[in-house]
This record gives C-alpha cells, sequence and structure tokens, in this order.
C-alpha cells in the first residue's frame, strides 16, 4: 500500500467494521486514512453490495496464520468476503509469513470467545433476554479462494507455498 502511494497510485480503500472489537473502524481505516488513502468504513454486511458497485478490483487481508498449504485464517468473516471476491471476479491477495508448524487447516486451532461480546456493540446490549450467540474469532479461507500470499520473500500462489520455505526462515514471532 506504501508503495503504491509512493507511486501516485490512486485507489479507495473500504474497511469492513470488524465486529465486535471495530478493529476495521478503530485501527484499519484509521490507519489508512493517516497514509493519505480516501477510505470508507463499511458494516460487515455490505461487502456484496460494495463488491458489486463499488468497482472493487482488489480484495485484500492480513493473516493470522498461513498454513504450508495455503489455508490462512484471519479474522471471523475473512472466509466469507473471499467467497464473494471470488464470486464477483476479484482477486483475493493475502499478507504474511507462512508458518512452518501448521502444514494444514486441520493444524490451525480455532479460539472461540466470549458470546456475550456479540450480543452488546459499544457497551449496549441490542437483543432480547434468553438470546445466545456465538462468537468464533477466526475462520479458515481454503487456498482455491487465494490469488496469492504475499510475504518478506515475494508472492506466492497457495499451491506454491512450500518454496518459501526453501531457504533458511527467519523467525518473525
Amino acid at each position: 500500500m506504501r508503495a503504491a502511494l509512493r507511486n501516485s497510485k490512486v485507489f479507495r480503500v473500504f474497511c469492513a467494521e470488524t465486529r465486535p472489537y471495530l478493529q476495521g473502524a478503530r485501527l484499519t481505516a484509521g490507519c489508512f486514512a493517516e497514509m493519505g488513502f480516501d477510505t470508507t468504513v463499511i458494516t460487515d454486511n455490505m461487502a456484496a453490495y460494495v463488491m458489486e458497485r463499488e468497482g472493487v478490483d482488489l480484495f485484500t487481508s492480513a493473516a493470522d496464520t498461513i498454513a504450508r498449504d495455503g489455508h490462512i485464517a484471519n479474522k471471523i468473516g475473512t472466509f466469507q468476503l473471499a467467497i464473494l471476491a471470488k464470486h464477483f471476479g476479484i482477486p483475493y491477495f493475502v499478507t504474511g509469513i507462512p508458518d512452518g508448524d501448521k502444514p494444514g487447516a486441520k493444524d490451525i486451532v480455532m479460539e472461540l470467545r466470549d458470546p456475550a461480546q456479540v450480543l452488546s456493540c459499544g457497551g449496549i446490549s441490542h437483543t432480547a433476554p434468553g438470546v445466545k450467540a456465538i462468537y468464533p474469532s477466526f475462520d479458515v479461507t481454503p487456498p482455491e479462494l487465494i490469488s496469492g500470499i504475499v510475504t518478506d520473500r515475494g508472492v506466492f500462489p497457495p499451491d506454491g507455498l512450500e518454496q518459501y520455505f526453501d531457504g533458511p526462515v527467519r523467525a518473525f514471532y
């Protein structure tokens, strides 16, 4: 993104709000706006509308985990966004460092968080008494929905990610 700015590339950034913590609205959108991008926040359920009508030509996200086989884990909702991008013919590029200790999707641990966090927003309850919720914090996106994985060693196709591990791998975490 910074390289695009340096090369005078002009484009708009749409950030999903990312409930329930609102990371997209609070953090991601703010970072892009500070960098000088034309930034718009959308609710999590507006993605199809925006992809269809607002001229979106690239979907990108980070990844919390990238398995060796090209599956990625990221904030809940990433999988459905990747499906939408595929439907609309929009390439999806993931940025992150592949995890050599995670051979595939089955090796990615899914965290379930306190479902009460879904029943309110900004400290205000918005559900009727007795309503339940679930809150998986991440989902897994399969490699067939991913156009490329952007790493510190270049861009790899999901099915060619093993090449990332051909040389010595520097620990980032």
